[in-house]
């Protein structure tokens, strides 16, 4: 239920706790829930490979990696809630987000069955970082048995098989020592049809502020993952909702699974989404700044001899060791270095920043560009004459571009909804307005009234009396005559 009957005057927002506040909660039944459920706009999934066209010359140290792009390969995602439950008297709701992915040809560069992309040979660069520090021999004895098997550290798949999977010779051999060991490999692999575990959100019935803000994931309040308790804190929303009456000067926090960790937004410019205005908030340089320029983020650098400079995340914690590095694509907000080590990277503000359009007085997003760029840091591994040539090049594998649109039929709804909010937001100064105005009018008419209408006193004059007066005068003595004379 909506109610904007107690708009917050003089502030952007009312402090915690304030008595006039909108009630814009998570309620069974209603619209917001509704749309929360099952969002209406359509999402789509762009994904953009980097082909190597140079991979022997870069692996004998003569020259930079070369990369072309290829992309979009696009997807429709559906992302409804399963096993929606109400806690602590509906304070608190939790849910399971199951995403699906639709290939959409229409919206497509080619066939991802039938291009074949040339990229880094992820899980031999996954199985030589867990050997590090085993001894020289025994990283020797296996890099000839990998040898034997044609492991190289480049490899060419289709886009398919990059994103969905398929089975690769050196897990499949793993396995037979290893059984937990999954033989198949895919950027995407699993992830159609599934979900990213347990959130319990805030359903802004105490607070609405707290709208949409996550109490829980996967039954805990903090991570384990990173060195400091602020880099582990569950910051904000899952970036789907946010409270009402925005304000510009806000810190916005996200969540992320996929980065595993929190970052923050900040208002950048005003932008208008079909006919709606809207705040655009972006992360800024300090979201992926290293921690000697941004002290937020010293708990991300687990190998502190090893730290990365600005603009990229070392997530390989929560990637089972396998040495995957994010950033924003083409190392948007990064350090020049990274992209200078390798021809083909130009990043560009408009084409590669992260950004949400959120209407202010519904908290709404209106638009929204997740962009995230995956890389693997290829380094120097002893025993590994694979390796010799590496210098920790931070290698592009694939971009990916997660978008959403409002659709039509919710931006008209959106609008009247604004058209309300306005006019009862206003509404004691329209009711002032109108007693200003009222009260004019009265003073008008009654000033008119008095001028129009005759006056009942007369004025007089004085007038000599006739001879017969005089006469009478003399017999009955002298008295002056009055004579009624009109102002006109």
């Amino acid at each position: 239920m909506i109610d904007v009957s107690n708009t917050p005057q003089g502030s952007n927002h009312p402090k915690r706790g304030a008595s006039a506040r909108p009630e814009i909660t998570l309620t069974e039944g209603s619209k917001v829930f509704t749309s929360w459920m099952n969002p209406p706009p359509p999402v789509y999934i762009q994904f953009f490979f980097f082909n190597v066209t140079n991979p022997e010359e870069f692996l004998k140290g003569e020259a930079k990696p070369r990369l072309t792009e290829m992309g979009p390969y696009t997807f429709r995602q559906y992302r409804p809630k399963h096993n929606v439950t109400f806690l602590d008297n509906g304070t608190k709701v939790s849910a399971y987000t199951v995403k699906s992915f639709v290939f959409l040809p229409e919206k497509s560069v080619g066939d991802p069955k039938v291009d074949m992309v040339t990229t880094v040979n992820i899980p031999a660069v996954a199985v030589i970082n867990r050997l590090k520090g085993v001894g020289f021999w025994v990283a020797s004895g296996i890099s000839m048995y990998m040898g034997s098997i044609g492991t190289t550290l480049f490899m060419t798949h289709t886009v398919e098989e990059m994103l969905w999977g398929f089975k690769d010779p050196l897990l499949t051999r793993l396995k037979t020592i290893r059984p937990d060991t999954d033989e198949y490999f895919g950027l995407m692999l699993n992830k159609n049809g599934s979900d990213d575990g347990e959130f319990v959100y805030h359903t802004g019935q105490q607070n609405y502020l707290d709208f949409g803000r996550i109490f829980t994931w996967k039954g805990e309040k903090m991570l384990s993952l990173w060195k400091t308790n602020q880099s582990n804190m569950i910051n904000g929303s899952d970036g789907s909702a946010f409270h009402p009456f925005l304000s510009k000067e806000e810190r916005l926090n996200v969540f992320t699974p996929d980065l595993c960790r929190s970052i923050h937004m900040r208002f950048e410019k005003e932008v208008e989404v079909k006919g709606i205005p809207a705040y655009r908030f972006t992360p800024p340089r300090a979201v992926l700044a290293s921690g000697k320029n941004n002290p937020e983020n010293e708990g991300f650098c687990l190998t502190p001899k090893k730290c990365l400079d600005d603009g990229v995340l070392d997530v390989s914690v929560c990637r089972k060791g396998a040495p995957v590095v994010v950033s924003f694509p083409h190392f948007h907000l990064g350090a020049e270095k990274y992209a200078e080590a390798i021809d083909g990277i130009s990043p560009v503000h408009d084409r590669h920043q992260t950004f949400l359009d959120l209407n202010p007085t519904m908290g709404m997003p209106v638009r929204a560009m997740k962009r995230a760029q995956i890389n693997i840091h290829l380094e120097r591994v002893s025993g590994f004459p694979l390796t010799r040539n590496l210098n920790g090049t931070i290698f592009p594998i694939l971009f990916l571009n997660e978008s959403v649109v409002i659709d039509d039929a919710s931006a008209a709804r959106i609008q009247k909804l604004l058209l309300i909010v306005t006019l009862v937001s206003h509404f004691p100064l329209v009711i002032m307005a109108l007693g200003v105005i009222l009260l004019l009018v009265c003073i008008i008419l009654v000033i008119r009234f008095y001028q129009n209408k005759p006056s009942a006193k007369k004025d007089t004059s004085y007038a000599p009396v006739s001879a017969k007066a005089d006469d009478q005068d003399e017999k009955n003595g002298t008295y002056i005559g009055l004579t009624p004379v009109d102002k006109s």
